[in-house]
């Protein structure tokens, strides 16, 4: 039976908070098995950091492409995280794991008349394994996972903690953080390596901490400040960590904007899509739209 995260929006923030870092916890990648992959060479026989970021790259157009959820992107590439911190797989066979993963995900959390057909994610992808081989990597995945799918995520703790941000501060200071920004700065964090062994919890925090930081000039900042601190007390994060990753974070976000970079939400699909492929998906399927800057400051 697939594990799923439980939902109570009714609760208190206090037990939905504690019930969010429980299950937190058990769904975070081995540290173990993301050391070996960090300390990889890059020889095409192990498993690399590069690789792993250029595989979510491709996740991140594949969600663009099909019009998912942030949601679902969020889930595939902790999926990815955690079988690739418990297996070692070979370079050639990443491409499958990735799909898998995604398909996962997609089936998770969209709506089943929006997933499309596992022969259709191939043909876009223009993978050469078969429908049969991610039907075998689907099953090792969901087994080496124990069927613990429905993570906690960094956008989940993302969106929780900005409506308890915004609960907290007056009218005026709710304009100021905007969640499509936040979220696409997540989406650029997730295609760093660097995140994989930071809680999402922290990731979470790290990301509006650095946004409110960059308003503490408004007449707002004060009331987002006084509430991120509440937000931190809450989660027993202490401010060293918390400024050590807000600084991983800007590094990476520089990173994204910097044209030397090949940026996620700039980024062109590589699928090419022959006519005779493009007949056989649904019109829907090949409507490619470029993916989004990050959002400016609202004013």
């Amino acid at each position: 039976m697939i594990d799923r995260v439980n939902r109570a929006g009714s609760l208190p923030f206090a037990v939905q908070l504690k019930a969010l870092l429980d299950q937190e916890a058990r769904y975070q990648p081995k540290l173990i098995g993301l050391r070996i992959i960090e300390s990889a060479q890059d020889n095409g026989l192990r498993m690399t950091v590069k690789l792993r970021d250029f595989q979510v790259r491709d996740l991140l157009s594949l969600t663009r492409f099909f019009s998912f959820r942030a949601e679902t992107f969020s889930l595939a590439v902790n999926l990815l995280d955690r079988f690739l911190a418990v297996m070692k797989i070979q370079p050639k066979h990443l491409c499958c794991v990735g799909l898998c993963c995604f398909y996962i995900a997609v089936k998770t959390l969209e709506e089943e008349k929006n997933v499309p057909l596992a022969s259709d994610l191939i043909r876009i992808s223009q993978n050469r394994f078969t429908v049969h081989d991610m039907m075998r990597m689907e099953k090792i995945i969901l087994e080496k996972l124990n069927w613990k799918v429905k993570a906690p995520t960094a956008l989940h703790f993302l969106g929780f903690f900005h409506s308890r941000i915004q609960e907290l501060v007056e009218m005026e200071s709710k304009k100021i953080l905007n969640i499509e920004r936040l979220e696409a700065q997540l989406k650029a964090c997730h295609c760093s390596f660097t995140f994989t062994k930071i809680k999402p919890s922290l990731l979470a925090l790290s990301l509006l901490a650095l946004e409110i930081e960059d308003h503490h000039e408004v007449d707002e900042g004060p009331a987002l400040k006084e509430a991120l601190d509440a937000l931190q007390e809450s989660l027993a994060v202490k401010t060293g960590d918390l400024v050590c990753v807000k600084e991983l974070v800007a590094k990476c976000l520089v990173e994204y904007s910097s044209t030397k970079c090949q940026k996620p939400n700039g980024q062109r699909l590589r699928w090419m899509i022959s006519g005779r492929t493009a007949r056989q998906l649904k019109h829907s399927y090949y409507r490619i739209a470029h993916l989004p800057t990050i959002p400016e400051y609202s004013c």
